[in-house]
């Protein structure tokens, strides 16, 4: 009997990295064939290396865009009736509705959809609720078929309101975190860094970052500010680096760039932020828990999956620079709060954030289509 081929469709290869690398291994050891279809940047290599097999395909990101997207989908089409895989896994939410409608055009019922945040669906509804209430609705109708993987209960919650069936819907907190390259580190001597690592995009909370950032300084707060990561310019919310230079310039933060070394940066840090507008499960915050990292998040969803108030970190509003500014104080002046919420947060990683657990339950769940034909 051949191998069941599994294809996953991704809209960059830098984020299949990051955040399925590893569970495609793990498929290719329990015996699937294994196939990503992503754009292709600088880990085509990588991937390839892997043994996963690789198909170039560049999605548009910049927006929303009725002609494009069709024929984005047509293109899809033609994949999918070429390649017949068994599986689809469509990651994050453009690949999720525009492979959800190429593989019910090419006839093809074993579908995963996994949701890895709803936050367009919230921003939308202001700038184009008319696009909001049609991806909604194409939710709705793809989720009839197959599993729909969300992060969070929240996004679980919208789903159903959308139409979703609750039976189809499977709650898995992430990808996981690996537990061995991110140990628990020791917190640096001299002053304490407060570092947010994301891309540099408005909605991962940049602006009120450098907002608090300016509030302490004029303070005289002890603590450096620090921005890790790089624009993603596919992204309509992207943060421009003229203005990057421009804030470092002044003097408010600092900006250290892309890390390829996550384990390394979070052990140079001795609090991590992240004041996002919504996440699904940012893989970024479970990483700083397992390295015994203090956290100040927003309070919104995903970001408090993670975050136990005052156990392993500080909750915030979003949007609120001030209130971000106080959190960072607190932890910055008080190095043994820092450590009690670092020890917390490394106990809680340990319990729930395991890569293991977050692959085997995606595992069970290819399994359990090709047992069932995707009903």
């Amino acid at each position: 009997m051949s191998a069941p081929k599994l294809l996953m469709l991704v809209t960059e290869d830098w984020y299949f990295v990051s955040h399925r690398l590893s569970l495609a291994r793990s498929a290719m050891l329990a015996g699937y064939d294994v196939t990503v279809v992503t754009g292709v940047g600088d880990m085509g290599a990588r991937i390839s290396e892997a043994g996963v097999r690789l198909i170039p395909f560049r999605f548009d990101r910049r927006g929303v865009n009725a002609l494009r997207e069709l024929a984005t989908v047509a293109r899809l089409v033609r994949l999918l009736r070429r390649e017949r895989p068994e599986i689809v896994h469509n990651v994050s939410l453009k690949p999720v509705v525009l492979g959800g409608l190429a593989c019910r055009l090419a006839g093809i019922k074993r579908v995963v959809s996994a949701i890895t945040g709803m936050g367009f669906l919230f921003t939308e509804q202001q700038r184009a609720p008319a696009v909001s209430r049609l991806v909604r609705g194409m939710l709705a109708r793809i989720g009839r078929r197959g599993r729909v993987v969300v992060q969070n209960c929240d996004d679980a919650r919208l789903l159903v309101s959308s139409g979703v069936p609750e039976e189809r819907i499977k709650l898995i907190p992430g990808v996981g975190v690996d537990l061995d390259a991110f140990r628990r580190m020791p917190e640096p001597d001299g002053v304490p860094i407060a570092a947010l690592p994301a891309r540099m995009l408005r909605d991962k909370g940049v602006f009120e970052f450098v907002e608090a950032a300016r509030i302490l300084r004029g303070r005289h707060v002890p603590v450096r500010c620090v921005l890790v990561g790089a624009p993603d310019d596919g992204n309509p919310t992207s943060i421009p680096t003229d203005t990057l230079n421009e804030w470092v310039a002044e003097g408010a933060v600092e900006w250290w760039g892309h890390s390829d070394d996550m384990p390394h940066t979070l052990g140079n840090a001795s609090i991590v932020c992240l004041p996002s507008y919504r996440e699904g499960f940012p893989k970024v915050l479970a990483e700083a828990a397992s390295c015994g990292r203090a956290i100040v998040a927003t309070d919104v969803p995903g970001c408090r999956e993670i975050v136990r108030h005052r156990e392993n970190g500080l909750l915030v509003p979003a949007r609120d620079g001030a209130q971000l500014a106080l959190a960072i104080e607190e932890l910055a002046c008080d190095r043994s709060l820092r450590t009690k919420m670092g020890d917390a947060g490394r106990r809680l990683a340990e319990q729930e954030f395991s890569d293991a657990a977050a692959t085997q339950r995606t595992l069970d769940i290819y399994a359990e289509l090709l047992r069932s034909g995707g009903a």
